[in-house]
């Protein structure tokens, strides 16, 4: 047997050890809570009811951005999507669905950094942040890249 033959990862226990990580993910408090509160938003017809109307907001606010701060309406839009948006996250079962995405989503996140690092500290993990501050290749920033 070849040194390249016993050092060849078998993909079978690769993707059955994935599977296993991904039924233990499932079975945690993050995903559970995530569920049962996507689940509470889903089903209640106030919260529905807003979300059709913050979604038709947001289509109007689409139409004026075209035109950005020249639109006549494009402040008052812009303003009305806010507003709906802060109604929604007034209502608990909103806010604690946000709250469990933006668990879940972090746990997920540390957990591909952790994957990635282990092969490689080298290895570029995307930043979570949902506001990403620029920098890097092709953005203007300064670039490590070489």
């Amino acid at each position: 047997m070849s040194v390249a033959e016993l050092n060849t990862v078998d993909m079978a226990q690769v993707l059955t050890g994935a599977y296993e990580l991904g039924d233990m993910i499932n079975q945690s408090a993050e995903v559970s809570d995530y569920l049962y509160w996507k689940q509470q938003v889903e089903t209640n017809p106030e919260i529905q009811a807003g979300i059709r109307k913050l979604n038709a907001k947001k289509e109007l606010f689409e139409e004026t951005q075209r035109f950005g701060h020249f639109h006549p309406d494009y402040h008052a839009a812009k303003d009305q999507v806010r507003a709906l948006e802060q109604e929604l996250e007034q209502i608990e079962a909103v806010a604690r669905f946000k709250q469990a995405e933006r668990a879940l989503d972090e746990m997920l996140h540390q957990m591909s950094e952790t994957i990635a690092y282990a092969v490689s500290t080298t290895i570029k993990v995307p930043s979570n942040d949902p506001n990403p501050k620029g920098g890097g290749c092709g953005s203007g920033g300064k670039c490590s890249c070489g």
